[in-house]
Formats: C-alpha cells, sequence, structure tokens
C-alpha cells in the first residue's frame, strides 16, 4: 500500500511538471504589448543596440588606454647569455655565463603634445559614443513604433477585407435568390462569384501580410518570430502640435548625429596635433636597478641608474610632415562632413514634417469618403432589390467602399509612423 501511494504521488508530481512546462510554453508563445512595453523590449534585446552598447564600451577603455600612457610604466627584464671572449691574463678564449635582471619605471616627460592630445581625442570619442549609441535607440524606437503601427494597420485591412467578403457573400445571395426567381440574368450571378473570388484572394493576402509584420515587428524587439502577438491598441488621430520652424530649430539643437558630427572636428582638430607632436622632440625619465652575475639567476652586482632620455627626429624623409598633411585633409573633410549632415538633418525634418501634415489631411478627407462610400453601398442595395439597379452598380459601390476604408487606415498609419519619424528627425531622445 506504501508503495502503492508513493508511486501515485510521483506520478501526480511528473504529470503536473508536464503540464506546467506546457503551459509556460504556450503562454511564452503569446505576449500582450503595449507600445512602450514593446520599445523598452526592443531597448533590451535588440542587436544594434548591444552592438552600440559594445562600441560605448570600448570607447570608454580606449579612454583609460590613454591616460594610462601618461603615467610610469615599469618592465621587468631577465637575460640568459653565453658567449666567447678572449682573456689576456690567460692568453686565450675564455667561455663564459652571464645572467641579468633588471627593473626600470619609464615616464614620458614632454611627447610634443602627443599624448595630451590623444587623451582629448579618447574623451571626445566617449560622446561620440554616447551619442551614437543615443541615436542608435532613437533608431530602434522608430523601427518599433512603425512595425507596431503596420500590425496594427495589416489587422485593420484584415477586417476590412473580410467585411468586403461577407458584403459579396450576401450579395451573392441575394442574386442567386432573385436568379431562381427569374427576375435577373445568369451574367449577374457568374460577376458576383468572380467578385467573391476576388475578394477571397484579397483577404489570403491581407492575412499573409499581417503574418508577415508580426515577425517583423519580432524580429525588432528580440522575440521569437513565431511568437503571437497580441496589441489591443487602435489607429487613431491625435493632433501633434509642433511648428516646422521649431522642429527644425530642435533637431539642430537635439539630433545626436549632428552633434556627433560637429564633436568629430574636434576630434580631427586632435588628430592633426598628434601627428605635428612628431616633429617636436621627446623626452622621458628612466629609472633602473640592475643585477647581473655569471650564476644563474644572475642576482648579484646590484646597480642603479637614472637617466633622461630625449629624442628628436629631424629627418624622416618627410614621412611626419606628410602625416601631418593628411590629418589635416582629414580635418577638412570632417568639417564639411558636419555641414553635410546639418543640411541632411534639415532635410530630414522638412520631408517627415510635410508627410505627416499631408497624412493628416487625408485623413479627414479618406472619413469623409468612408462615410459616403458607406451611403452609397447601401443605396445600391436597396436598388438592385428593388429591381431599379444593376449588379454592377452594387459591385462598384463595393469596391469604392473597401478603397475608402483602405485609404482611410493607409492615412492613420502613414500619420501615427509620421509623427515617430518626426521624432526621430528631430533627434527626441528615448525615455
Amino acid at each position: 500500500m506504501i508503495k502503492y501511494n508513493f508511486n501515485k504521488q510521483l506520478t501526480a508530481m511528473v504529470l503536473g511538471a508536464l503540464l506546467s512546462f506546457t503551459s509556460a510554453t504556450v503562454f511564452a508563445n503569446a505576449v500582450d504589448l503595449t507600445l512602450e512595453e514593446s520599445i523598452d523590449l526592443a531597448l533590451t534585446n535588440n542587436q544594434s543596440i548591444k552592438i552600440s552598447g559594445a562600441a560605448q564600451e570600448g570607447a570608454k577603455w580606449d579612454l583609460a588606454t590613454a591616460k594610462g600612457k601618461k603615467n610610469f610604466s615599469i618592465d621587468l627584464t631577465h637575460k640568459d647569455g653565453r658567449g666567447e671572449s678572449f682573456s689576456s691574463s690567460k692568453n686565450k678564449f675564455v667561455t663564459s655565463n652571464a645572467f641579468s635582471n633588471a627593473v626600470t619605471a619609464t615616464l614620458p616627460i614632454y611627447t610634443g603634445g602627443a599624448l595630451e592630445s590623444t587623451i582629448n581625442k579618447a574623451k571626445i570619442n566617449t560622446e561620440v559614443s554616447d551619442l551614437t549609441f543615443e541615436n542608435t535607440k532613437q533608431q530602434v524606437k522608430l523601427d518599433v513604433t512603425t512595425g507596431y503601427f503596420n500590425i496594427l494597420q495589416c489587422a485593420d485591412v484584415v477586417k476590412v477585407s473580410e467585411e468586403s467578403v461577407n458584403s459579396l457573400k450576401g450579395h451573392l445571395q441575394n442574386v442567386q435568390a432573385q436568379y431562381a426567381v427569374g427576375t435577373v440574368a445568369k451574367s449577374d450571378v457568374l460577376r458576383s462569384e468572380v467578385e467573391v473570388a476576388d475578394a477571397e484572394q484579397i483577404l489570403i493576402k491581407a492575412k499573409n501580410s499581417y503574418d508577415l509584420a508580426v515577425s517583423t515587428f519580432n524580429n525588432v524587439v528580440g522575440l521569437s518570430l513565431d511568437t503571437t502577438v497580441n496589441i489591443k491598441d487602435e489607429l487613431k488621430y491625435e493632433k501633434y502640435e509642433i511648428s516646422l520652424a521649431d522642429s527644425i530649430d530642435y533637431a539642430l539643437a537635439n539630433r545626436p548625429d549632428g552633434i556627433a558630427a560637429q564633436k568629430s572636428i574636434d576630434m580631427a582638430k586632435e588628430g592633426v596635433n598628434i601627428q605635428k607632436a612628431g616633429q617636436k622632440p621627446q623626452v622621458d625619465l628612466a629609472l633602473s636597478k640592475n643585477w647581473a652575475d655569471d650564476k644563474f639567476a644572475g642576482t648579484d652586482n646590484n646597480g642603479w641608474a637614472v637617466g633622461l632620455t630625449t629624442t628628436w627626429n629631424v629627418f624622416d624623409s618627410n614621412v611626419t610632415h606628410s602625416e601631418v598633411k593628411s590629418s589635416e585633409a582629414a580635418l577638412l573633410k570632417t568639417v564639411e562632413t558636419a555641414k553635410q549632415t546639418k543640411d541632411s538633418i534639415q532635410l530630414d525634418v522638412r520631408k517627415a514634417y510635410l508627410n505627416m501634415t499631408e497624412a493628416e489631411k487625408r485623413i479627414q478627407t479618406s472619413k469623409v469618403a468612408v462615410d459616403k462610400a458607406q451611403e452609397d453601398f447601401k443605396i445600391a442595395q436597396v436598388r438592385y432589390s428593388a429591381g431599379v439597379g444593376t449588379n454592377i452598380d452594387v459591385i462598384d459601390a463595393q469596391v469604392s467602399l473597401t478603397t475608402a476604408q483602405n485609404n482611410y487606415i493607409a492615412a492613420l498609419y502613414d500619420y501615427n509612423t509620421g509623427k515617430a519619424t518626426l521624432d526621430k528627425a528631430m533627434g527626441v531622445a528615448v525615455k
């Protein structure tokens, strides 16, 4: 009895674990997300964010490296040797061993400003990497927002397509009923059947577009591509209160890539200073402690030394001069690139703003078109049922209604993604 009860409990535990695992697996394959949650998820999982973060970390260590080169460096040296030399006292060649050890501390005293410029350049580079990281976050936010609204758009298109199929099927039943009593021709039935088939094809494509939108969204936010995403939001219109002039001014002051372009000029200037340092003397302070012996490990005959070493490259076949000119050309290139970036920022903002306002206008006109198309479709149905309208009138009215609805959905999508694009063009920080 005890063994039976134990087996029974063990079986229950195993089944419970399996059920829990199965439930967890099913739950993990479906997720409810708001736009803000989607953005947070992408900022954690997106590969572009991780790559940019690694570059940001690397820039910090490059700065530490540059600072370290301005301080003491200590080297430990051990040498083992064996050689032959002539001994005048013995009047013959004598073979002997030589073992030595040394500890040397070196401190750069003067480098012509090379180390200072290297440190400054590394500092600016950390700032640029921070700006690049922020720019990457803003781009990821835009990608997530676009993908999020694309799912909503595709879902609405699927809904419109389903309504179109159902309406045409309902009309087909009406046509078949009238054909059965001889009030309409066979051609009306055939044409209506074709329209239903065409509408079903459009619905299939709409559902496929929805699935692709979800997969693309999952890729951006870092979810498994087969994850089911449940979005309970909807495409809607919310006024974006900002002028074009204010948008451009904000972008010029806040766009990360614009600020980074200006800082790159300072980096290029430090690069020129680094190359010019090669035309100046270099002074190093060296402190050393030495041991040498003919027996391993060479720990006798203690000695020490302190000295300054001055090096000045007075001729190098024009190499340093060429490097200076090359760095000055790089500086000029950076200056022109910064100007180009500034122009591109203004163009980006203008394009995004005009596209957003254009979509905003389309929302109003397409909404009116939907209302009128719905009324026209109802009238066409009533007229056909009354025998005073044609089958073509109903079909055309349905096509016009579907087109108007899709235009309205597209306008809402373009407006909402347009706002997100404008935010990115302006350089609005990711919170």
